[in-house]
């Protein structure tokens, strides 16, 4: 069936819903509201308050009770309208969810999943663009997922659901009505694995959730000229697929990466050291990275377009590292 991303995910909660009575969403505007993005639509008619709950704006207050309900055994998934939102319960997500099985020596699991759109939307300017996976992933902890696609949505969320360890699951405000076929019959992607979305021989190309559009666009240009770019999603951040990006490197020997986030100590420098550690010696050229420029994101549409990675900034990037303007 044809569904869009906020459907599949509503899809994957509504299914864990009714697979295990453990599972609730909390939230601001999850219930009256059909959600902010309309993800949790129907939900509350059907489950009732007790397990689709209106939060009060209080983030703080609504992490810290769903991470005591976690630790006595239920499996909420708490909804930020926006993850820049989280920033004010980050002393309950960095203090306590990502580190309270370590800190109890095992007693209590944390059966979490945080979930909502990250990044960017359409000219919600600064302090509604961040991308936070870099900042929440230099913690031990966490699992961090961020899709691209319905299909891959749906799967992972399920798997997220039923995962033990708390997972931060990443969304993008601008890709919820993105549309694919996916199956009737339930399905779940596995936790860490990337995926080859287009395979190639002379570049490999890294990326993840909605940046995964410009690599596309990117790839089909330089495709013109007989240019054959392999393109990875990652699919989930943390743990990080590696094997499967130095399978791809040891091929093609150069290596370029895209992402949302800003350049300094973000995913792609994680990413960058990893494929020198295990694909120096297969390496043509160094790794070449596409990010946000270092600015807060402002609210200008031209000046948001010139800040973000675009397909003209990606192809660019790869004449360089394969010498093409030469």
């Amino acid at each position: 069936m044809m569904v869009e991303i906020r459907e599949a995910l509503r899809q994957a909660i509504d299914e864990e819903m009714a697979r295990d009575e453990k599972v609730f969403v909390i939230g601001e505007e999850v219930g009256d509201y059909n959600g902010a993005y309309k993800v949790t639509k129907g939900l509350l008619d059907k489950w009732g308050p007790k397990r689709v709950i209106d939060a009060p704006i209080s983030e703080n207050g609504f992490v810290g009770l769903s991470i005591g309900a976690a630790m006595t055994g239920l499996r909420p998934i708490v909804e930020f309208m926006s993850w820049n939102f989280s920033f004010v319960a980050a002393d309950q997500l960095i203090s306590n969810a990502c580190k309270m099985y370590f800190m109890s020596g095992g007693r209590f699991s944390v059966p979490i999943v945080f979930r909502g759109p990250n990044g960017a939307a359409a000219q919600v300017s600064s302090q509604h663009s961040h991308c936070v996976e870099s900042i929440y992933g230099v913690l031990p902890g966490w699992m961090i997922i961020s899709p691209s696609n319905a299909y891959d949505a749906k799967g992972l969320l399920k798997a997220a659901i039923r995962e033990n360890n708390p997972v931060l699951f990443l969304e993008n405000e601008l890709d919820y009505g993105d549309k694919m076929e996916i199956p009737e019959k339930e399905y779940l992607i596995p936790i860490g694995k990337g995926k080859v979305l287009q395979k190639g021989e002379h570049l490999t190309l890294v990326s993840y959730s909605r940046m995964l559009k410009p690599c596309k666009a990117a790839a089909m240009e330089l495709s013109k000229r007989g240019i054959k770019v392999e393109i990875i999603d990652l699919r989930t951040i943390k743990p990080l697929d590696i094997s499967l990006i130095a399978e791809s490197v040891k091929k093609t020997h150069f290596c370029v990466l895209v992402e949302e986030g800003h350049i300094f100590s973000g995913i792609c420098a994680e990413i960058g050291f990893q494929i020198q550690e295990y694909c120096f010696d297969f390496l043509d050229a160094p790794v070449k990275r596409v990010c946000q420029k270092e600015t807060p994101m402002p609210y200008s549409k031209i000046l948001e377009k010139e800040t973000m990675p675009t397909k003209e900034r990606i192809v660019c990037t790869i004449e360089e590292t394969l010498c093409l303007t030469r």
